[in-house]
C-alpha cells in the first residue's frame, strides 16, 4: 500500500487535469485551435525544457557510464514487444487497418506524455535514465510505427525518410545540449536555469490537459462500440506489464532498469493512433476508443502494477 496510495493519488491528479481539459473543450472555454496550439507548445517548448533541465542537472560523469545499459535494455524491450504486438493484433481483428492500429497501440504505450508525467512525479531519481531508456522506442516509432502502421501507403520510401528526419526533433536536440552542459559542468546564469525549470514544470499538466481536450472531441457512443478495444486495452495495461514483472524477477538486473521497463510498459495506449490517421482522413473511432478506455482504466491499473512490482 505504500506504493499504491501515492501512485493512486498521482493518477487522480492527472485524471483531474484530463477532466479539466475535457470540460474546457465541451464548454468552448478555449477556441477550436486551442489544442493544436497547446500541442505545439508541449512538443516544442515544455518537453524540451524538461529534458534540457533534467540532463543539465543529472547527466554527470558518474551517470554517463549507465547510459549504454539503459539504451541497450530499452532496445531489447521494444524488439521483444513489437513482434508480440503484431501477433496479438492479428488475433483480435480481421480488418487490416484496425489490426495496424492495435499493433501500434500494443507496441507503443503512452510512454511519452503519460510516462514522463508519472515517472517525473513518482520516480524523479530515475527520470533521466527513463528518458534514455525510451530512446529506442522513439526511434522505432518514427522509422516503423508511424510510417508503416499509421500513415496510408502512398510512397513508402518518402514516409521512411520523413520518419528519419523526425528523429531530429526539439526533444532530441535538448537532450544532446543537456548532456553536453551536464557532463562538462558548464556554469549557467540563474535566470536561464530558472526559466528552463519553469518550462519543464509545465510538461505534465499540459500533457494531461491535451489528453482531455482530445477525448472531448470524440463521439463517445461510437468510440466505445467495438468490443475488441477492451481486450486490447486489458492486454496493454495488465497482461503485458504483469508478465514483464515476473520475467524481470528471474533476470539479475539493477532496480533502475527494471523500474524503467515496467514504467514504459504500464502506460495506456498512445494518442498517435488518433492524431496521425485523422490527418489523412481515416476513421479514428477504434483508436479513440482504445485511448479513452485505456486512459481511464490506467488510473487504477498503474497503481496496481507498481504495487505488484514493489511486492515482487
Amino acid at each position: 500500500m505504500t506504493v499504491f496510495l501515492p501512485t493512486l493519488n498521482q493518477m487522480a491528479f492527472l485524471v483531474l487535469l484530463i477532466g479539466i481539459g475535457y470540460i474546457i473543450v465541451k464548454t468552448k472555454a478555449v477556441p477550436g485551435e486551442g489544442a493544436s496550439i497547446l500541442s505545439k507548445l508541449e512538443n516544442n517548448v515544455f518537453i524540451p525544457g524538461l529534458v534540457l533541465g533534467t540532463f543539465m542537472e543529472n547527466f554527470t560523469l558518474e551517470r554517463f557510464g549507465t547510459a549504454g545499459k539503459y539504451l541497450l535494455v530499452g532496445l531489447v524491450v521494444i524488439l521483444i514487444t513489437m513482434p508480440i504486438a503484431v501477433f496479438i493484433a492479428r488475433k483480435c481483428h480481421k480488418d487490416e487497418y484496425i489490426r495496424k492500429i492495435y499493433t501500434y497501440g500494443l507496441a507503443f504505450s503512452n510512454f511519452g506524455f503519460m510516462g514522463n508525467a508519472v515517472v517525473a512525479a513518482l520516480f524523479p531519481d530515475v527520470f533521466m535514465e527513463y528518458l534514455i531508456f525510451v530512446l529506442p522506442f522513439w526511434t522505432f516509432i518514427y522509422v516503423w510505427g508511424v510510417p508503416t502502421l499509421l500513415i496510408p501507403i502512398r510512397d513508402e520510401s518518402k514516409s521512411k525518410l520523413a520518419g528519419l528526419k523526425n528523429l531530429i526533433n526539439p526533444m532530441f536536440i535538448s537532450m544532446i545540449i543537456g548532456m553536453i552542459v551536464g557532463i562538462s559542468n558548464i556554469p549557467l546564469p540563474g535566470f536561464f536555469t530558472s526559466a528552463v525549470s519553469s518550462l519543464g514544470s509545465c510538461m505534465s499538466p499540459v500533457a494531461m490537459l491535451l489528453t482531455g481536450m482530445t477525448v472531448a472531441k470524440l463521439d463517445i457512443r461510437k468510440t466505445l462500440a467495438d468490443k475488441s478495444i477492451y481486450l486490447v486495452s486489458a492486454v496493454r495495461l495488465l497482461i503485458i506489464p504483469i508478465i514483464s514483472i515476473f520475467i524481470l524477477k528471474l533476470i539479475p538486473m539493477e532496480y533502475g532498469l527494471k523500474l524503467c521497463t515496467v514504467c514504459s510498459l504500464a502506460m495506456p495506449l498512445g494518442l498517435n493512433t488518433i492524431v496521425v490517421p485523422s490527418a489523412y482522413g481515416k476513421d479514428t473511432s477504434v483508436a479513440a476508443g482504445m485511448a479513452l478506455v485505456s486512459h481511464v482504466a490506467s488510473c487504477i491499473t498503474i497503481p496496481i502494477i507498481f504495487m505488484l512490482f514493489a511486492m515482487v
